[in-house]
This record gives C-alpha cells, sequence and structure tokens, in this order.
C-alpha cells in the first residue's frame, strides 16, 4: 500500500496512558507530510524530466542513424562518382586512342595512295617521254626520208631536165 501525504495528514492514533505527546506526534507528521509532498513533487518533476530526456535521446538517436545512413550513402555515392569518373575516364581515353590509330591508319592509307600515284605519274611520265621520244624519232625518220625523196625529186627533176640535153638517166 503507498501512504500519500494525506494519509500522514489524517492518520489518527489512539491516545493511551503514557503515551507520546500528541502534539509532537501531529507535528512531526506535518513536517513529514510537507517533506513527503515535497519529495513526490519532485520525484513528479524528475519523471517528467526523464521522459522529456528519453523523447529527446530518441530524437538524437534517430538523428544519429540519419545522420549515420547519410554519410553512408554519401560515402557509397562518392566512390560510385569516383568509379564512373575513373570508367569514363577509361572510356574517354579508349575513344581517343582508337580516333588517333584511326588517324594514323588514315594517314598510312593516304602515304601509299600518295606513293602509289607518284609511281603512277612516274610511269605515266615515263611512258609520254618514251611516246614523245619515239614521235620525235617518226618525225625525224619522216623528215629524213622528205630530205632524201627532195634529193631524190631534186635528182630526178635534174635528169629530167638532162634528158632533154640528151644525158640518159637511171
Amino acid at each position: 500500500m503507498r501512504i500519500t501525504p494525506l494519509d500522514i495528514q489524517q492518520k489518527q492514533f489512539p491516545v493511551k496512558f503514557r503515551g507520546f505527546d500528541v502534539e509532537e506526534v501531529y507535528a512531526f507528521l506535518e513536517i513529514l507530510r510537507e517533506e513527503m509532498e515535497e519529495l513526490l513533487r519532485e520525484n513528479t518533476s524528475l519523471k517528467e524530466q526523464i521522459h522529456i530526456i528519453e523523447g529527446q535521446l530518441k530524437e538524437h538517436k534517430n538523428m544519429e542513424t540519419t545522420l549515420r545512413e547519410t554519410l553512408i550513402t554519401a560515402q557509397q555515392m562518392i566512390e560510385a562518382y569516383k568509379t564512373n569518373a575513373r570508367k569514363e575516364a577509361e572510356l574517354i581515353t579508349r575513344e581517343s586512342e582508337l580516333r588517333a590509330d584511326e588517324i594514323i591508319k588514315r594517314a598510312q592509307e593516304r602515304v601509299v595512295k600518295v606513293h602509289e600515284d607518284i609511281v603512277d605519274l612516274r610511269g605515266i611520265r615515263r611512258h609520254f617521254k618514251e611516246e614523245i621520244r619515239r614521235l620525235v624519232e617518226k618525225i625525224l625518220r619522216e623528215i629524213e626520208f622528205d630530205k632524201e625523196r627532195e634529193g631524190d625529186a631534186d635528182d630526178w627533176g635534174d635528169r629530167r631536165v638532162g634528158a632533154d640535153d640528151g644525158v640518159e638517166h637511171v
């Protein structure tokens, strides 16, 4: 059974012969009641404070949990960003290398094509020179032949003129 300050205040003691001084007992009980009221108020106040503090503690634990989860998530995101950045850098590097290889390949193909064109042009030039040389030789032969024919014609004309002179022509 719980004793309250009211129980202490209302408590009656029977008076007996050679008993306690009633006034002193009631004065002590009054002091006891007041002390008990003060203790109960303090106890109630402390319980309220405990309840408030427990709520704050729960709230702080929730915030701590949230902060930890946020920190873990942030760390995971940072790692994911780093990983993605590395992968992207590797991809860009590979693409750049492939482009560079392609550019080099095209340049080499152009060099080969230019070299082939040069070789073809040299062949064409040689062929053209040979054709010109043949043409010049042919023209020279024709000129020589014409000279010979003209010389023969002059000789024949002279011989013909000489035939009138009575010279025999061959």
